[in-house]
């Protein structure tokens, strides 16, 4: 008798008379990828965590530094000093362009946001192994984050940049078409959260493409007519600038300066080039991340 109290302490060590039966329904395997619609689902109900780790890594990177903050505005500023002593000044690309501080002003900012998202993201999944290997979350997390942490460094220093363009000679007037820099930034940043899921499924496999993103990211910079004009420059080759007018990194500075710098409306179809690349690269760019989510953790 007591053998066989024991044998039934050792199956049902509760002490229930019967053990209940629980529905597997719904269950996914740890790393196994659900479905779109739970996928995204998933990734916004994490949309607190992902806003507290963009703060947290935007204020780490900072605070190590004796200027803090004030890095987010000096590194653009000094760039631009750069560009204008090359090629303003030396090589006289200025030449034809109304305002060249301000055109420089606004293509070094806006690039650069682009530019940090699009590094930020390729290196993302493998900066992120261990949060991967410790936790069960949407993956794309990673990137969107990076580029969220971006947004937030980015966002003070148009402040900077506006007042920059206003107070600089020759100033300029700033128009109600400045309030259109505001579905810019939405654009770009639409843009460069797919642009980041995209590469950081590739640079999980190919982990060396995180070294030629500087060069690649160079290689962009001197085609989006951020320090001359591609109207200017290409005036005589009529293919080549159609192919450079459609680069979206061209259309968001074009939008800009446009709105802040020139106070003009810019043509409809410059309008669709950033709507179709920014809305395009995000559903590609986050299905081709979403079906590698299985990938990810064999880092």
């Amino acid at each position: 008798m007591s053998e066989t109290k024991s044998s039934n302490e050792a199956t049902n060590p509760l002490g229930l008379s019967s053990i209940p039966s629980v529905s597997s329904e719904g269950l996914v395997p740890v790393g196994r990828r659900t479905s779109l619609r739970s996928y995204l689902g998933a990734l916004w109900n994490r949309r607190h965590f992902i806003l507290a780790e963009s703060r947290a890594k935007m204020s780490g990177s900072t605070r190590k530094n004796l200027l803090g903050y004030g890095w987010l505005f000096l590194n653009p500023l000094l760039s631009v000093l750069a560009f204008w002593f090359i090629f303003g000044f030396i090589l006289g690309s200025s030449r034809g362009i109304e305002n060249f501080i301000g055109y420089l002003v606004i293509g070094v900012f806006f690039f650069q946001y682009t530019g940090k998202s699009m590094t930020g993201g390729t290196g993302a999944i493998r900066a992120g192994a261990s949060m991967i290997r410790g936790f069960q979350f949407p993956r794309a997390a990673l990137p969107v984050s990076t580029v969220l942490r971006n947004l937030l460094d980015f966002i003070p220093s148009v402040a900077v940049m506006a007042i920059l363009i206003a107070v600089i000679p020759p100033a300029e007037v700033i128009t109600w078409r400045v309030v259109l820099i505001i579905p810019v930034i939405i654009l770009q940043t639409v843009f460069n959260v797919g642009l980041a899921c995209f590469l950081a499924r590739i640079g999980h496999k190919i982990p060396d493409l995180t070294n030629f993103m500087s060069i690649i990211s160079r290689f962009w910079l001197y085609g989006s007519g951020v320090f001359f004009s591609i109207d200017e420059m290409l005036s005589g080759r009529p293919i080549l600038l159609t192919i450079m007018q459609f680069n979206p990194m061209h259309a968001f500075l074009t939008l800009t300066r446009d709105s802040l710098l020139y106070g003009v409306d810019s043509p409809t179809w410059l309008w669709v080039v950033g709507v179709a690349w920014a809305f395009g690269l995000l559903i590609v760019g986050f299905i081709f991340f979403w079906r590698g989510e299985e990938s990810y953790g064999r880092l």
